[in-house]
């Protein structure tokens, strides 16, 4: 289900940290829309910048500048009452689903606390009633609706942090690496479930990862972040058939191939990282990218080289002979 206005549309969006050396561009000027039912997948390396994103978003953390709407409205500094409507249709799952759960209450009780403090249940009664229904969406067993989370494995807990996300019915969920502290036979089952979720509920995803092979199995749409800036948007199919953004390059030619006919191609990325406190104008890549020249140094603009695919690299179409 989509409609013409995007349910999410970050704009210009910065989140800068503060340290004693200057200030840290965690988040530097990213842009993007989400659309019902879609899902955008957040690529790059750690530290790049995509939790805080995503955490920006949804106001765990708030933005240095830049503005978020929310089907058309604006929430990037809203407070109270309308901050806690906009956050009951914003939610996250998160990495770890062993910190993120209180180890002292039941799962049940751990599903319960979103509908108690939503003050839409009227009884006790009803509230339970609408845990074992998001326990059942989900697919947590009965035998184990009381235990506490160190009894579950890391599988089964991050199904309670799912449920715990859906509880209040959310238009949004930022999906903050749900997948990789488990198992690969455990990921592959949740992302399943994710996918079948959305079909059901029409919800719209970010979902933030370094693994390549499980975006590509879930987004629609990629960006990919580097030092707190998106260098790459385009449609998941299309970035993956023809990436033009060196760095993005890179990032596929890591891939693990088990085609033993056509045998990887690793590109090898020299020269330091650039700091991403207070850097400097110009491609926050160009000390390890082996194009990179004089222009450069000149600050960088997300430019449509295709149709819907975005690039930030002022040598893009020589590069890829465009």
């Amino acid at each position: 289900m989509t409609t013409d206005q995007p349910l999410i549309k970050v704009q210009n969006l910065k989140k800068y940290f503060k340290v004693p050396i200057g200030m840290n561009h965690a988040v530097d000027e990213v842009s993007f829309e989400i659309r019902r039912g879609r899902t955008l997948g957040v690529v790059g390396e750690s530290g790049c910048g995509k939790s805080t994103l995503g955490r920006s978003i949804i106001r765990l953390l708030e933005a240095t500048d830049g503005s978020v709407l929310l089907d058309g409205k604006d929430i990037t500094h809203v407070k109270g009452q309308e901050l806690k409507k906009a956050r009951e249709k914003m939610q996250i799952v998160f990495q770890d689903p062993y910190s993120s759960l209180n180890p002292r209450l039941r799962i049940e009780a751990t599903i319960m606390e979103p509908l108690k403090h939503s003050g839409r249940f009227s009884s006790k009664g009803k509230m339970k009633e609408e845990a074992n229904r998001l326990m059942n969406l989900v697919g947590i067993d009965e035998r184990l609706r009381q235990s506490f989370p160190h009894e579950l494995d890391g599988g089964r807990r991050q199904r309670v942090g799912i449920a715990r996300a859906l509880a209040l019915q959310p238009d949004f969920v930022v999906c903050d690496e749900p997948v990789s502290a488990l198992d690969v036979s455990i990921q592959a089952q949740v992302l399943n479930l994710l996918m079948d979720l959305q079909e059901q509920l029409g919800m719209a995803y970010m979902f933030v990862t370094h693994d390549l092979s499980v975006v590509r199995h879930i987004a629609d749409d990629i960006l990919v972040m580097y030092l707190g800036q998106s260098v790459e948007k385009a449609p998941a199919e299309q970035l993956f058939r023809k990436a033009l953004h060196p760095y993005t390059k890179a990032l596929l030619s890591a891939i693990p191939s088990t085609d033993i006919h056509r045998p990887m191609q690793r590109i090898q990325l020299k020269g330091e990282i650039t700091s991403p406190i207070n850097p400097e104008p110009g491609c926050r890549f160009a000390a390890r990218c082996p194009y990179a020249e004089e222009g450069c140094r000149q600050p960088q603009e997300l430019v449509e080289v295709l149709p819907d695919h975005f690039v930030k690299c002022c040598r893009c179409r020589e590069i890829n002979g465009i």
